[in-house]
């Protein structure tokens, strides 16, 4: 009775053994491997026509219409836009500028739904044709709530896995029933049937299969929702995925790119100097002490005329020099006096006619050059040298401090008109009057010039070459420094497109964005030659006739 119970035990645990080990066997896969995400995470459908790009997206029952011109990529507002759909005819709502939406009910329904889009804008009108594909895994079910797609995933690859795997489940059963019946078997002739041991390898049997599991909640993933937006990302072929509402902040722009002819030009380094006929130089001609006219001396940027006073310069006099002048001063005192009395003397003789009138007034002379001697020696220690405004114009830079003691050579201010700048270059290469050429400030803007000549003598290997700002002058500065594109004779052909179009990439190759689709951006890899301030001609790895982002490249390129 103890054996036929003892067996009884083996037998069933030998069952449990087998059940074990094909459940082991059948979990023994790799469920963390999901299906490729989609580009887009919502239904979308894109429309194209001769002037208008148009995308809809379905979310939540609503279709958002994004509508933007096709050449340059910006937004079109105040448009009319007519939609024909599953429902009928419907007239879209402007929400914003080159927005538009309309109530859609019908976009949440697994399936295909042709549109067809109306838009009237700048009195035209265009047609534009489009398909909505909306997936079951985001079409609502029977009673209205909309099923996860992780879990139908789920579901139907459980279905794949099973047909597909039946006949190693049947053999993985008969291993392990044969298995178990060859232990029991064993251990009950041997009378060596202890349940604890079969137990035991239950136990480590089915452990793995838990623990493979474990963490593994199909509910939660069954419950986890789909995005709610759409997020720019870099594809795995490099391009990228933006949708329009990110085009739209980022304000992204493009244009179609034509091959042209184009003259080269050339860069030249150059910085902004004063026009020479309308600038000068304040220095003192002797050195002395500097002192402040009674307004004080002009501050920076204080504009004055011609011939105004800017600051006085006291020569200083040396002890040997003073002494000198003393003396000299002594002997002057001396030969007054002694001509004043000669006339004190002449003049009653000469009203007698002892001395004639004629050596009278020679004396009054000779008094009066003595006086005059005397007073100039003492202006030279008294009277200070007035610096004068040689020019009308600005005072661009000022050295003067009350006090200071000024050297002949010393510059003390200098005094420029801003509405007469110039650009001194140096060039290779020689360049004629018959060239057009331009200054770039390191902030980007343009300046245009004029020429004005070009040095004989070298500077540094090489020629200088000076140009006059043509326009409006405001905001710059002598001494900066600009970068000078001069026009060639030689002409090339290629694809012009703006600077900002250009990128660096990683690797240090220069690239474009091409706006293959609406959403979707492919970086070309190109070889660029400078052509002007605001262009580079692209002589290679770009055709013509396709879209390129002109604005917002650099921040395309941050897409990751």
């Amino acid at each position: 009775m103890r054996v036929s119970i003892v067996r009884r035990v083996n037998a069933l645990v030998a069952l449990l053994l087998v059940v074990a080990y094909t459940s082991a066997y059948a979990h023994d896969e790799d469920h963390t491997s999901s299906p490729p995400a989609s580009i887009a995470s919502t239904p979308r459908a894109e429309a194209v026509s001769e002037h208008f790009e148009l995308v809809a997206v379905a979310r939540h029952g609503v279709l958002t219409i994004y509508l933007d011109r096709l050449r340059s990529n910006d937004p079109v507002a105040g448009a009319t836009v007519t939609v024909e759909t599953p429902a009928g005819s419907l007239d879209a709502v402007a929400a914003h500028d080159g927005t538009y939406s309309l109530a859609a009910p019908w976009s949440t329904q697994a399936g295909r739904h042709d549109l067809i889009f109306t838009v009237v804008s700048g009195g035209s009108a265009e047609v534009l044709t489009g398909t909505l594909q909306v997936p079951s895994a985001v079409a609502p079910d029977a009673e209205g709530s909309a099923p996860s797609s992780t879990s139908s995933t789920f579901l139907g690859g459980w279905k794949d896995r099973i047909v597909g795997s039946d006949l190693a489940l049947i053999g993985a059963a008969l291993s392990g029933f044969v298995l178990g019946a060859l232990v029991v078997g064993a251990l009950a002739r041997r009378k060596r049937a202890p349940a604890a041991v079969l137990l035991a390898i239950l136990v480590a049997l089915v452990a793995p299969a838990a623990r493979a599991h474990e963490g593994d909640d199909h509910v939660a993933l069954a419950r986890t929702p789909p995005s709610e937006r759409d997020l720019a990302k870099r594809l795995a072929d490099g391009s990228l995925f933006v949708p329009k509402p990110t085009q739209r902040l980022l304000a992204v722009r493009t244009d179609i790119t034509a091959n042209a002819i184009h003259r080269r030009t050339i860069e030249l380094p150059g910085r902004i100097i004063p026009d020479p006929n309308a600038s000068a130089y304040v220095q003192a001609s002797v050195g002395g002490r500097l002192s402040a006219p009674e307004a004080g001396f002009p501050r920076l940027g204080t504009r004055v005329n011609k011939g105004d006073v800017l600051a006085y310069v006291t020569p200083p006099v040396q002890t040997v020099d003073v002494s000198d002048m003393r003396q000299r001063q002594g002997e002057l005192d001396q030969q007054i006096s002694l001509v004043e009395r000669r006339i004190a003397r002449f003049e009653p003789l000469a009203q007698k006619g002892v001395v004639t009138q004629v050596q009278l007034d020679e004396a009054r002379i000779e008094l009066q050059g003595l006086k005059d001697r005397r007073s100039a020696l003492d202006r030279v220690r008294a009277e200070p040298e007035a610096l004068a405004a040689p020019v009308s114009g600005v005072i661009a830079e000022i050295n003067a401090v009350a006090g200071q003691m000024a050297q002949p050579s010393a510059i003390l201010f200098q005094i420029m008109e801003p509405t007469r700048l110039w650009v001194e270059a140096l060039s290779f290469d020689t360049l004629t009057g018959d060239q057009s050429a331009i200054a770039k400030t390191s902030a980007g803007r343009i300046l245009p010039l004029g020429y004005q000549g070009a040095g004989l003598a070298d500077r540094n290997q090489a020629v200088p070459v000076h140009f006059r700002i043509e326009g409006d002058t405001s905001g710059l500065r002598a001494g900066q420094f600009v970068t000078v594109l001069s026009a060639t004779p030689e002409q090339k052909e290629g694809i012009a497109v703006p600077r900002a179009s250009v990128v660096r990439s990683q690797n240090g190759q220069d690239l474009v964005f091409e706006h293959s689709s609406a959403e979707r951006f492919e970086p070309r890899s190109v070889r660029v030659e400078p052509l002007d301030g605001d262009r580079v001609l692209v002589v290679s790895g770009l055709k013509p006739g396709v879209r390129i982002v002109t604005q917002g490249a650099e921040l395309l390129d941050q897409v990751r």
